[in-house]
């Protein structure tokens, strides 16, 4: 997997000038070729926060057999800013990934794609890093509003922002909270969802994020509630 490592910001303004700068640089239609492998990543925190810790695991696709992990600790090196957590993540994350020896056809983000304040969440940020085909599917709002999803499996509704849709509000499993699903990189929205469909056939997470929190807390080690 090609990796580019750019040079980390340490300050909320370097890294606003690197989320306006790049953003542009997003890919929001389908950029895919066939997949047969599926990534999911996901990040804690050790040591009173000064650690973080990064998982980074490959399914099989579309029958979803964990293939490979890896886990990596980095010193954590950027505050915990709500709307700049890629800055603060990503840096494992690449660590976590660069051990892979399966290179993955598309990655499943723990956090926001498109659906941040600057159009350039953690998802946007390492598919463009990576140049990867990438999905945000995060467990909780950052921005927008939308109407009601009916209960039942595979219902959404769009999450608009400043009369723009960022994303949708999707649930993947029924009568369970919807999960919020934002292009990150190289694909559509329309594709997004239904991966994520695909990748969660049993439980309200997709089987990668599952298998990847299940690395990234092993040893009771738990894991950090956060929206990016």
């Amino acid at each position: 997997m090609k990796i580019l490592c750019p040079d980390w910001p340490t300050t909320v303004e370097a890294a606003k000038a690197i989320q306006e700068q790049l953003r542009d640089t997003v890919v929001t239609s389908d950029r895919l070729d066939r997949v047969r492998f599926v990534a999911g990543v996901d990040a804690g925190f050790e040591e009173k926060g000064t650690v973080t810790r990064a998982a980074a695991v490959v399914l099989s696709f579309p029958d979803l057999v964990l293939q490979e992990s890896a886990i990596a600790r980095c010193p954590t090196t950027f505050p915990y800013i709500p709307g700049f957590l890629s800055f603060r993540e990503i840096p494992a994350l690449l660590a976590a990934l660069e051990q892979l020896t399966i290179d993955p056809d598309l990655i499943l983000c723990d956090g926001q794609g498109l659906a941040h304040p600057r159009r350039f969440g953690l998802a946007c940020h390492l598919g463009v890093l990576l140049d990867i085909p990438t999905i945000g599917v995060a467990k909780s709002r950052l921005i927008g509003k939308h109407d009601e999803v009916p209960a039942e499996r595979g219902n959404w509704q769009p999450l608009t922002h400043q009369n723009e849709i960022v994303g949708a509000v999707l649930r993947s499993r029924t009568n369970t909270k919807p999960l919020y699903i934002s292009i990150g990189h190289r694909l559509s929205l329309p594709t997004a969802i239904a991966y994520t469909l695909q990748c969660a056939p049993k439980y309200r997470l997709p089987e990668t994020t599952r298998q990847a929190d299940k690395l990234a807390s092993n040893r009771g080690l738990p894991m950090t509630e956060r929206s990016d």
